[in-house]
């Protein structure tokens, strides 16, 4: 970065941005200027803070406020530790770039404190020669990245269930009415010392041909799709819930009224959301927790795009539905295999509703990831809205 583009980085935090709408006399003299870099960092998405040598906030832009959830105004007044805690590793990052005075890279990390938490950050470092002490940072949240990557995984592993699903129809339900036949045989035939044992082996087979049934929800079946409305499905959900399992449970609700619709499948997004909402529910049963609470919350995010495979062009995904709790948290031994088959952390659970919830979010070419720490998990779907040109 040349001392001239530096001097114009720092002028930028005091610069009345009106000046930016002042029209140019002399349109081949504005075209030979040079763009002011405030305004370039400041269209940037990626968040862009420039520290002074004591950790000071020099520059921010509209980005980085957003990050920090903090305004420009604002951070003026604070360092960087008052963010974050000293032993953070950024800070040793910083020192580095100080010290040797070159570009300093580190990724997946956690920037933790009351204010902040963000998980999976990548921050790039660079000194500024002209001006000792200062720093430039980049962050970059990797979130959506892995949040695609962890899709594609649920994707796969869904696609095993599918082809474990179609192999225990097959082969396992005949012989398995067998089992069940014979051990009515035996039931009503033999001594009562042995009829318990007939009415175990019965009960087992029918233990088993249940799983079968709820395995075969896999199968590779086309969904067929109509506008939703999203916010009538959270209501009915809702109403489901508390009438029942979530009884005891506050329910907050933050929707955004001018959402246009969901392209997808009503009864599966009744069953995404509900198995949530239960989710969610059983979570803040723990004793500890005072006032058991689930947000429900909708909202449109622009920049969320992927492409799926077999489709044609890739799919925006800007309609945002979360199903926030107040619970203790997913473990970090469960949180990396949360939606695989087969997981569960309830002692009944078969660990087949997540990876259904996960198959089916995949289905309708959207994405799922989640949140969690002590005292907050959230569940986000990244969904695709109706495009009228389309139908």
């Amino acid at each position: 970065m040349s001392g001239t583009l530096t001097r114009r980085v720092l002028a930028a935090v005091g610069r009345d941005r009106r000046s930016a709408n002042r029209p140019a006399t002399d349109l081949n003299e504005a075209a030979r200027r040079p763009p002011d870099p405030g305004l370039i960092l400041g269209a940037m998405q990626v968040p862009v803070v420039l520290l002074d040598r004591d950790n000071g906030f020099r520059f921010v832009n509209q980005a980085a406020e957003q990050f920090l959830g903090v305004s420009a105004q604002q951070l003026a007044q604070l360092r960087l530790g008052d963010l974050l805690p000293h032993d953070n590793p950024i800070f040793m990052l910083i020192a580095q770039v100080r010290g040797h005075g070159v570009t300093v890279s580190d990724h997946d990390l956690t920037l933790e404190s009351l204010r902040l938490n963000k998980v999976g950050i990548t921050v790039q470092g660079s000194a500024l020669p002209e001006e000792e002490g200062c720093v430039l940072l980049v962050l970059q949240d990797a979130s959506a990245a892995r949040a695609l990557d962890r899709q594609l995984a649920f994707r796969g592993a869904a696609r095993s269930v599918t082809g474990m699903a179609a192999i225990l129809a097959h082969e396992i339900k005949n012989p398995l009415s067998g089992i069940r036949g014979a051990a009515q045989l035996l039931e009503a035939s033999v001594a009562e010392p042995d009829r318990e044992l007939a009415v175990l082996i019965r009960d087992e087979a029918d233990r088993i041909h249940e799983l079968v049934d709820r395995m075969e929800v896999f199968s590779e079946k086309p969904i067929v799709r109509t506008a939703v409305n999203i916010h009538r499905v959270l209501e009915h959900v809702r109403k489901l819930a508390q009438s029942g399992f979530a009884a005891h449970v506050r329910f907050v609700e933050v929707y955004d009224p001018s959402l246009p619709s969901v392209w997808g499948n009503r009864d599966q997004l009744v069953q995404v959301l509900l198995n949530l909402v239960k989710n969610a529910a059983e979570a803040v049963t723990a004793p500890e927790i005072g006032h058991p609470e689930i947000t429900l919350s909708t909202g449109f995010q622009h920049g969320v795009r992927i492409a799926i495979p077999g489709a044609a062009k890739r799919i925006d995904l800007p309609l945002v539905v979360s199903v926030r709790d107040n619970g203790p948290g997913i473990s970090d031994d469960i949180k990396p295999h949360l939606f695989d088959p087969f997981i569960s952390t309830k002692p009944s659970g078969s660990g087949l509703g997540l990876a259904l919830v996960a198959k089916i979010v995949g289905d309708h070419g959207g994405l799922i990831e989640v949140e969690t720490r002590p005292g907050r998990t959230e569940f986000r779907l990244h969904l695709p809205v109706l495009d009228e040109d389309a139908c």
